[in-house]
């Protein structure tokens, strides 16, 4: 079923200070509602964030008192979102890798596809962490043996359009990812329910000043067990994904 396209952007925030004012300042020229989620915060960002509410009457914030991790403050924006009346949330990294000149592309998208998960397709340049760049290699072909499929291309890219009610729905219902591996994980089991993927290719860079929470090897052990776990889950579905990728 298609909905009606109302928007807002989805910024998860823990300690990103320094770059978030310049990506807010950015994203004023598009006029949409956006939701900043503190994921507890050191005062300095939090102060920062009640700034940028009082400076742009768009941006409104929440606050998760206890550390959540990115899976647990984009799981807090969404059901917000839902609350709220947004159709769809565009979700948007606060550590400045998203090239938001290519907003309106994912704008376009989700428009044009109002029942799909947008997701952003990332070309990398030198600065990216080999450590991560080779993971990623490794979460993409778990990824496509527990959808049975090349639907998704890049399933840890932070830069997505959500359709809002249907994911609030998987997060009311199932149990979900806190972490970094909430990127994966929701993707796969929206897949599960035969929601279409499309990807846009988008640049990604990470700056040398940036700020990034992703914890090398135990992130990555977190999202190697969350496809462990994911692989059981696609045995249960396996009639019902291999009708469907023959269909």
């Amino acid at each position: 079923m298609s909905m009606s396209f109302n928007p807002c952007l989805l910024i998860p925030v823990f300690n990103h200070a320094e770059p978030l004012p310049k990506i807010v300042e950015q994203l004023a020229t598009y006029r949409l509602p956006c939701i900043l989620v503190d994921d507890g915060s050191q005062e300095t960002c939090a102060a920062t964030i009640r700034n940028l509410c009082t400076l742009y009457p768009w941006v409104q914030s929440i606050r998760l008192e206890i550390n959540q991790g990115k899976g647990g403050a984009v799981k807090a924006g969404l059901l917000l979102a839902n609350s709220q009346g947004y159709s769809h949330a565009i979700q948007i990294d606060a550590d400045g890798q998203h090239d938001l000149d290519d907003l309106h592309k994912f704008i376009t998208a989700a428009q044009a596809n109002p029942d799909a998960v947008i997701i952003g397709r990332p070309i990398f340049d030198a600065s990216i962490p080999k450590l991560r760049y080779y993971a990623r290699y490794l979460t993409h072909v778990w990824v496509y043996i527990n959808t049975l499929s090349c639907r998704i291309h890049d399933s840890m890219c932070g830069y997505r359009v959500y359709p809002v009610a249907t994911c609030a729905n998987l997060i009311q219902t199932t149990t979900l990812e806190d972490r970094m591996a909430f990127d994966v994980e929701i993707l796969v089991r929206l897949d599960w329910l035969g929601v279409a993927m499309v990807s846009i290719p988008t640049r990604v860079g990470y700056p040398q000043d940036g700020i990034s929470h992703f914890r090398g090897w135990e992130d990555n052990l977190r999202i190697s067990l969350t496809h462990a776990r994911l692989f059981f889950g696609m045995l249960l579905r396996l009639p019902k994904l291999l009708a469907r990728h023959f269909k």
